[in-house]
C-alpha cells in the first residue's frame, strides 16, 4: 500500500512540475512568437509609410501611427508628415526638412532589409520592384491580397510560398495620381521560423531534462513524506504479528480447559454444558480472528508465503463444494458445481482458502431456498473461477470498497453472523499475491458473482 502511495505522490509532484514547465515553456514560446509577429507587422507599416512618403503621397493615419510606434520602439526619427497643397513645387532638397527617414541604425537595417517592395498596376501585375537588385527577397505579388486591398484600402495577411516558406504581406491601395495602383510589401518569415524551431527544441530539451531531475527529486521527496507513516505501519504490523502469536497460546488453553470441564460436567446439567459449549465456540471464533489478522498483516507486508504450481480446478471445486455443502444445508441453501475445467498456476491450499472464503460469504448472505454455484471456464492464457449466489446482493455504492479490510456493508447484520469484515480482504490479497485478479458483480435482490482470474498452468496451459 505504501509503495503505491509513494508512486502516487511522485506522479502528483511530477505532474505539478510538468504543468509548470509546460506553462512556462508555452508562455516563453508565445511571447517570442508574438514579438516576432508584432515587430514584423510594425516594420511593414513603417516601411509602407516610407514608401508613401517617397512617392510624395498622403500617408494614411494608420501608417503614421505605426511609424510613431516604430520610432518609439527604435528610438529614432519619424517619417516626414504629408505635405500641404502646393508643397510639391518645393525643391527636392527640402524633402527631408523637419526630419527624414534614417535607415542606418543596425536594428532598422536588420529588420527592414528583409522587406521586399513591389508596385502593382491595375491588374495586380508587378510594374516595379525597387528592392529586387538590393539583395532583398525575390519579387512576389499575391493577387488575393491585391484584390482585398483594392476593395478595402489595405490588407495584411500571411501567405505560403511555392517552396513551403511563409511570407507576411502588407498591401495598400495607392490612389495618388501618377503612381502605381497598389504597393505590396513582403517580409519572408524563414529566419523567424528557424528561431522558433530552435527555441521549441531547446524548451523540449530543457523540459525533458528538468522532468528527469524533478522525477528523481519527487521520488525522494515522496519517500521522505511517507517515511513516518511507513514506520508507523511497520510498527503496527509487528504489533499485530506479535499479538497474534501471543494470543494463540491463551486461547488454546482456554479451549482445552473448557473441553476438560465440559467432560467433567455431571450428567443432566445441560445449562453448564451449554455454557462450556459457548466458551469453546467463542474460543474457536477468536482463534480464527487472530489467524485472519496475522494472515492479513503478512499480505499487507508482501510476505505471504505461497508455492506456485499447476492446480487442477475440477477436483478442487468438488472438494470445497462438498465441504461447504453441509454448512449450507443447515441454512437451507444448496451448493452446486457447474462446469469446472482448466489448470491454473497457483498455490492449491491458498486457492482453496480463497474459495472457502467466497463460499462462506455466499452462504451467510443467501436466504433459505437459495442456491450457490461454483464453476470455472477457460480463456486464452487464463482461467476464470466463479462463485455465484442468489442472495440479497450488494448495492452499487458498496462495491468499490467491498475488498477493504474491516469494511462491512451492513455492520449490524454482519456482527450477528460473526463476520469481522476480513474475509474478502484476505481473499483479494491472496489472489493478488498469486498474480491474479478478483472482481465482483452484484445487484440487490438478484445475487452476487465473484470472479477470480488466474494464469493457466500445466500441460493444458496453451
Amino acid at each position: 500500500m505504501l509503495p503505491r502511495l509513494r508512486l502516487q505522490l511522485t506522479v502528483l509532484y511530477a505532474g505539478a512540475a510538468l504543468l509548470l514547465l509546460v506553462s512556462s515553456g508555452t508562455g516563453v514560446y508565445w511571447i517570442i512568437a508574438r514579438y516576432f509577429a508584432d515587430v514584423t507587422d510594425l516594420a511593414l507599416a513603417h516601411q509602407m509609410a516610407h514608401e508613401f512618403h517617397a512617392l510624395r503621397a498622403p500617408i494614411p493615419a494608420a501608417l503614421l501611427a505605426a511609424d510613431r510606434d516604430w520610432s518609439t520602439l527604435r528610438d529614432g526619427p519619424t517619417v516626414v508628415p504629408p505635405r500641404s497643397d502646393g508643397a510639391e513645387d518645393q525643391e527636392e532638397d527640402d524633402d527631408d526638412e523637419g526630419g527624414g527617414l534614417i535607415l542606418d541604425q543596425p536594428a532598422d537595417a536588420a529588420e527592414l532589409a528583409a522587406i521586399a517592395v513591389v508596385m502593382l498596376d491595375g491588374a495586380g501585375r508587378i510594374v516595379f520592384a525597387p528592392d529586387a537588385e538590393a539583395g532583398a527577397a525575390a519579387p512576389y505579388a499575391d493577387q488575393d491580397a491585391f484584390l482585398a486591398a483594392r476593395a478595402d484600402g489595405h490588407d495584411l495577411r500571411t501567405v505560403t510560398l511555392a517552396d513551403g516558406g511563409q511570407m507576411r504581406l502588407l498591401t495598400y491601395r495607392f490612389d495618388h495620381p501618377g503612381g502605381p495602383a497598389a504597393l505590396q510589401l513582403g517580409r519572408p518569415l524563414r529566419d523567424q521560423q528557424r528561431v522558433l524551431e530552435r527555441l521549441a527544441l531547446g524548451l523540449v530539451t530543457i523540459g525533458t531534462s528538468g522532468m528527469l531531475l524533478v522525477g528523481l527529486a519527487s521520488w525522494g521527496l515522496a519517500g521522505r513524506a511517507i517515511r513516518p507513516a511507513e514506520q508507523a505501519w511497520q510498527r503496527q504490523q509487528r504489533f499485530i504479528a506479535s499479538a497474534s502469536h501471543e494470543l494463540r497460546t491463551p486461547l488454546t488453553l482456554i479451549r482445552a480447559s473448557a473441553e476438560v470441564a465440559r467432560r467433567s460436567t455431571a450428567p443432566g446439567d445441560e445449562e453448564q454444558r451449554q455454557l462450556y459449549d459457548d466458551i469453546i465456540g467463542e474460543s474457536d471464533h477468536m482463534r480464527r480472528l487472530v489467524d485472519d489478522l496475522l494472515l492479513l498483516s503478512r499480505i499487507d507486508a508482501g510476505a505471504l508465503p505461497w508455492t506456485p504450481g499447476p492446480v487442477e480446478l475440477a477436483p478442487l471445486c468438488s472438494e470445497v463444494a462438498r465441504q461447504m455443502a453441509r454448512l449450507a444445508a443447515e441454512r437451507g441453501v444448496t451448493v452446486r458445481t457447474g462446469a469446472c475445467e482448466g489448470v491454473v498456476q497457483a498455490d492449491r491450499e491458498r486457492l482453496r482458502q480463497v474459495l472457502l472464503i467466497l463460499l462462506d460469504n455466499a452462504v451467510r448472505h443467501t436466504p433459505a431456498g437459495g442456491h450457490i454455484t461454483l464453476g470455472s471456464s477457460v480463456r486464452p492464457g487464463h482461467a476464470v473461477i466463479s462463485v455465484s449466489d442468489t442472495g440479497v446482493g450488494i448495492a452499487a455504492e458498496h462495491l468499490p470498497r467491498i475488498f477493504e479490510a474491516f469494511y462491512r456493508v451492513d455492520a449490524a447484520r454482519q456482527r450477528d453472523v460473526g463476520n469481522a469484515g476480513l474475509g474478502l480482504a484476505i481473499a483479494a490479497g491472496i489472489v493478488a499475491a498469486m498474480q491474479g485478479t478478483i472482481e465482483v458483480d452484484s445487484a440487490p435482490g438478484v445475487g452476487t458473482r465473484f470472479s477470480i482470474t488466474l494464469r493457466r498452468g500445466g500441460a493444458t496451459a496453451g
